[in-house]
Order: C-alpha cells, then sequence, then structure tokens
C-alpha cells in the first residue's frame, strides 16, 4: 500500500508559519482521502484537518481554523499543511493518513500513517 513520509517540522516562535509536507508512493494516492492528525506529549492523538481525493472538499478541527489550509498535489503525489499564526498549543507531532473512502476526523477511519514530523511553537 501507499507510504507516507512527513517533511517541514520545526520550531517557530508564536504567530509564526510552517509549511509541512507529506510524500506519498504508489499509485493509489489520487483517488483516496487525506488528513493530518498530531498528537502531544501525554494527549490522545487528535484531528487536523482532511481533504477528498479532489481537493473540493476540506474539513477542519475548529482549534485550526482560519490558521491552517490543507492541500494536496495529486501529480506530485505530494499532501501539504500550511499553518500559520501558530501558537504554543500547536506544539506537537504531526502526522499525515489516507483514508480509504470517506473525510472524517476519526483516526480508526485512516488505515496508513507516516512516521511524523515534530512542530514546536514557542512563546
Amino acid at each position: 500500500q501507499v507510504q507516507l513520509v512527513e517533511s517541514g517540522g520545526g520550531s517557530v516562535q508564536a504567530g509564526g508559519s510552517l509549511r509541512l509536507s507529506c510524500a506519498a508512493s504508489g499509485r493509489t494516492f489520487s483517488t483516496t482521502v487525506m488528513g493530518w492528525f498530531r498528537q502531544a506529549p501525554g494527549k490522545e492523538r487528535e484531528f487536523v484537518a482532511a481533504i477528498s481525493w479532489s481537493g473540493s472538499n476540506t474539513y477542519y478541527a475548529d482549534s485550526v481554523k482560519g490558521r491552517f489550509t490543507i492541500s494536496r498535489d495529486n501529480v506530485k503525489n505530494t499532501l501539504y499543511l500550511q499553518m500559520n499564526s501558530l501558537k504554543p498549543e500547536d506544539t506537537a507531532v504531526y502526522y499525515c493518513a489516507r483514508n480509504l473512502r470517506r473525510v472524517t476526523n476519526s483516526p480508526t477511519d485512516y488505515d496508513s500513517w507516516g512516521q511524523g514530523t515534530q512542530v514546536t511553537v514557542s512563546s
């Protein structure tokens, strides 16, 4: 199945921006829903954003609406998460994941995961 590799994480000051990328291998990328999740130390993995196969349908967690933008380039087999106006509470390991069917916010609906990339926001 598809392999996912995240990149673009780093350390930034509050109010700064980062763009995360998720490179996918395999021919099925363009026909699947993709999502971003994050997990902070001692916390449950939580939904961030998801996008349909065509890119026309997106869904965001309330905590990131207006600040984060999810997008995909099916020609390059790459998923993106543009993160603006970052806050210390955004600090977490960010994961990209594949959903075989629907745009949802549940981790159990995603069957393939990347290794994650660390995002640290300092005040």
